[in-house]
């Protein structure tokens, strides 16, 4: 439970503050939703390609024909295997890597879809143990160039109108930080940039 739930029970801001850290303690060695997804996604693909198997297995026990047409069959069930594989495990790939984009800009941006969108897949590398090589190096270079798209650090007080600090720099078409002055300083110094932070809060310019 988060802070804020704590303290609508009637719990102090203190008490309230211990008792979510304890919380998330606990939760440290449970599997996210995004990792039970890719699992069950396995799981599913992996029972699918065991019936496949079977399903092919018996079709040859059964077959009738000579050794040479017996020989034809299983060297095209050997290929249409290879092919299975190789798909199987691109969707699984796909899968994590979108798991683990996710996961990147969870929290940290206005619109996670927009943001994942600007990730490059062909540079990212997935190791056998999960991680993805290269995720961090374009995390860092799109709050560089699409600052507008993250949401203020924590530690942030209030509007940064000179725009440094990325992360720190809020949208001033957003509801939330809208703010006059900028929009005009930006629509004169740099359109380019005015109509994609006003595309990213849904306004028209």
């Amino acid at each position: 439970m988060k802070k804020e739930e704590f303290v609508a029970l009637g719990i102090s801001e203190e008490l309230a503050a211990k008792a979510e850290a304890a919380s998330l303690k606990e939760l440290e060695g449970y599997a996210t939703k995004e990792q039970l997804n890719t699992v069950n996604a396995e799981n599913k693909s992996l029972k699918q390609s065991v019936a496949d198997r079977d399903q092919q297995l018996e079709e040859l026990r059964k077959s009738s024909g000579d050794s040479a047409d017996l020989k034809k069959q299983i060297e095209e069930l050997q290929k249409a295997n290879k092919e299975d594989a190789k798909k199987h495990a691109d969707e699984m790939k796909e899968l994590r890597l979108t798991n683990a984009i996710k996961l990147a800009v969870a929290g940290k941006v206005h619109d996670e879809d927009m943001a994942a969108a600007l990730f490059d897949r062909s540079k990212l590398v997935l190791s056998e143990d999960g991680k993805v090589a290269g995720l961090e190096e374009q995390m860092k270079s799109i709050r560089e160039t699409k600052g507008f798209l993250f949401k203020p650090a924590a530690s942030s007080q209030g509007y940064d109108p000179a725009g440094g600090g990325g992360g720190g720099t809020a949208n001033p078409f957003a509801k939330d930080t809208f703010n006059l002055t900028e929009q005009g300083r930006l629509l004169r110094e740099n359109p380019a940039q005015a109509r994609e932070m006003a595309a990213a809060a849904g306004v028209k310019i």
